[in-house]
């Protein structure tokens, strides 16, 4: 029985005493070293000590630049071997491992892995980086406080108000702001979201030059927008700053006002003097543009090419003395509204592309004739158009369907032609059925043309009769 206890005493010292031994080994030995399951910047550090692992860590790719963000967009760089920086893991390893507990190593087994982020001890030279510091371009370029001024310029896009004291660097937060970014290891630094920037006070001569600018800016700003078809033109503070009147003849263009002393002409109620001239000039500006009867025009023909047709009676044609009149009063009101100018004759459709997609194109280089509805061409047949022998040529031009008459007789010197379907487009010239005609198209009109009319087969002519309306737009050329 005794030997049994002995042998069984022994068995126990084993069971126990092993992994005593085993724990007690491990404890020793992370005494001074990283316990079990521990990462530091993504370094592996189990069983490492302080020293290995800051020699690691300084072997990770340097902290090179400080790229410091300016307001607009532009950007400087500080680069950390011009300063002499310096860094070292040492002393916030070592209060990573004064947490350790090495004889509770066994925690980190049953627990996920420890990682953990530290940030090393970093040093510059002080005198160097207060050179790198007064080098870098937006330091050089900072003035004294009373050299930054308030005016008001006239640019390409009216009067522009420059504040050069709002958003003035403070030196002494910046310089500090830049050494608290370095020593994080900052890639990146916003020197305006972190306040380095503020604004300085001002007088009474600055403020009253700030005032004169929002009457000016009020003045400027138009509400008045104009619409022809798709396109719309709004009146910009380029257009209306020239609608100033200067006082005492002097130049309203001045190119800085530094004083709050007003150069404008003012009426009894202290408002801005508008230029009426100048206001009337715009709106005949407006119709320059957008009067289309007898303009210039670019049309794509249907046999490919573009071709430019000048004169005619179809088009645009805007009431310039209505418009200026309507103008004049809408801006003194301070009107803010969309505005679909007066015409004195109306096309189909407004703007410079005032043709559409439904029209009818006359190639008399082709002799040919096509009618195009909603952008479809629905009817083409060949045409005989004006003698040129005889000098009838017809004439190119956009015009447009004025009238439509059935079984009328046509008169003109030696002739007299009853037609069943006739539709004038400019004058005595129209299109009509000529069942006289055997053949259309070729080159009869060279020798044999019309008097000047778009002569079309009759079965043609009448499908074309039916389906077009008055007003329709006639686009004629070679």
């Amino acid at each position: 029985m005794k030997h049994k206890i002995q042998k069984l005493l022994r068995i126990a010292d084993i069971v126990i005493g092993i992994p005593a031994a085993l724990y007690i080994g491990l404890s020793v030995y992370y005494m001074g070293r990283f316990s079990y399951g521990t990462w530091i910047n993504g370094i592996y550090c189990t069983g490492k000590s302080v020293w290995t692992v800051n020699t690691e860590l300084l072997a990770q790719p340097e902290y090179e630049t400080l790229t410091l963000l300016l307001p607009g967009g532009e950007r400087e760089n500080v680069r950390m071997e011009d300063i002499g920086l310096e860094q070292s893991y040492e002393k916030p390893l070592l209060a990573l491992f004064a947490e350790q507990n090495p004889w509770k190593w066994y925690e980190n087994v049953r627990a996920p892995a420890s990682r953990r982020e530290i940030i090393p001890e970093r040093s510059f030279d002080e005198k160097r980086f207060e050179q790198v510091f007064s080098d870098l371009s937006f330091v050089k370029e900072r003035k004294t406080d009373d050299a930054y001024r308030v005016f008001i310029r006239k640019t390409a896009n009216g009067y522009e108000l420059v504040n050069e004291r709002e958003r003035v660097l403070d030196p002494e937060k910046c310089r500090e702001t830049i050494k608290e970014a370095m020593l994080r290891g900052d890639q990146v630094c916003d020197l305006a979201a972190e306040g380095c920037y503020h604004d300085l006070p001002l007088d009474e001569e600055m403020q009253s030059v700030i005032d004169l600018w929002r009457r000016i800016d009020a003045f400027q700003t138009c509400g008045v927008r104009y619409r022809f078809g798709k396109e719309e033109v709004r009146l910009t503070p380029d257009i209306v700053c020239d609608w100033l009147v200067a006082q005492n003849d002097t130049s309203s263009d001045e190119d800085v006002l530094t004083t709050g002393e007003n150069p404008f002409l003012v009426d009894e109620n202290g408002e801005f003097t508008v230029d009426r001239e100048k206001l009337e000039a715009f709106v005949d500006s407006l119709a320059d543009r957008y009067d289309t009867v007898g303009a210039e025009r670019a049309f794509h023909a249907t046999r490919g090419d573009t071709v430019t047709i000048t004169g005619g009676t179809y088009g645009n044609r805007i009431d310039r003395k209505a418009e200026k009149e309507y103008l004049y009063q809408a801006f003194c009101e301070r009107r803010t509204e969309v505005r679909d100018p007066v015409y004195l004759q109306e096309a189909r459709q407004k703007g410079r592309d005032d043709i559409g997609d439904t029209y009818i194109e006359i190639d008399m280089g082709e002799q040919h004739l096509y009618y195009y509805e909603d952008g479809k061409c629905v009817l083409d047949t060949p045409v005989v158009t004006g003698d040129m022998l005889r000098r009838r040529d017809t004439p190119p031009m956009v015009c447009y369907v004025y009238a439509k008459q059935r079984n009328r007789t046509l008169r003109g010197p030696g002739y007299a032609s009853f037609v069943k379907y006739w539709m004038p487009v400019k004058g005595g010239i129209g299109i009509h059925d000529a069942r006289w005609r055997d053949e259309f198209g070729g080159e009869i009109y060279k020798t044999k043309g019309s008097h000047g009319c778009i002569n079309t087969p009759e079965e043609a002519m009448a499908q074309l009769y039916e389906r077009v309306e008055i007003g329709t737009p006639v686009v004629m050329f070679y």
